[in-house]
């Protein structure tokens, strides 16, 4: 019983790494959209949200469970990439691509951990979520702060761009 407190309490810990960004104050609140702009590590993220007409969306009352990859993650894209996702003709693969990062319902940390399992994503697709190595992988990038909490669900940092398959 004890080792397998120690492993859970492992698991949590490292389901709330230090955050991405010291932006994230106690007490924040807002929607969504408002506690990513609050944050200031989401600019490319919200630019692209805007882009492709999803603002509205996540600032709605959901509950949605969104995968927030940093302004460092979309600068680690091949260059042109955000350009050229943010040109009209790119706005649909933008659309997917941001779709494939927020999930219907708000799904906690704790809900996931010592879990391995695919998810139905917002625009369709299937995401790949693995809490039992000591992290949180999904799809392939790290969640480095977990449980950001917004009225509207809750944002989960992750140091990579997921791309749909």
């Amino acid at each position: 019983m004890k080792k397998l407190f120690a492993i859970a309490t492992l698991a949590i810990a490292a389901l709330t790494v230090a955050p991405a960004t010291s932006a994230f104050a106690d007490g924040h609140a807002g929607d969504i959209v408002h506690v990513a702009t609050d944050a200031g590590a989401f600019n490319t993220l919200l630019a692209a949200a805007t882009a492709a007409g999803l603002v509205e969306t996540l600032e709605s009352e959901g509950p949605f469970t969104v995968f927030a990859p940093t302004d460092e993650a979309f600068a680690a894209l091949p260059e042109g990439t955000v350009e050229t996702l943010l040109a009209e003709e790119g706005l649909t693969t933008l659309t997917a691509i941001l779709l494939h990062h927020v999930l219907p319902g708000k799904v906690m940390a704790a809900d996931i951990v010592g879990k391995k399992l695919d998810v139905k994503t917002a625009g369709g697709t299937t995401l790949s979520v693995d809490a039992t190595m000591g992290s949180v992988m999904v799809g392939g990038a790290t969640v480095v702060t977990a449980d950001v909490a917004a009225t509207n669900g809750v944002i989960h940092v992750i140091d990579a761009v997921i791309l749909p398959n």
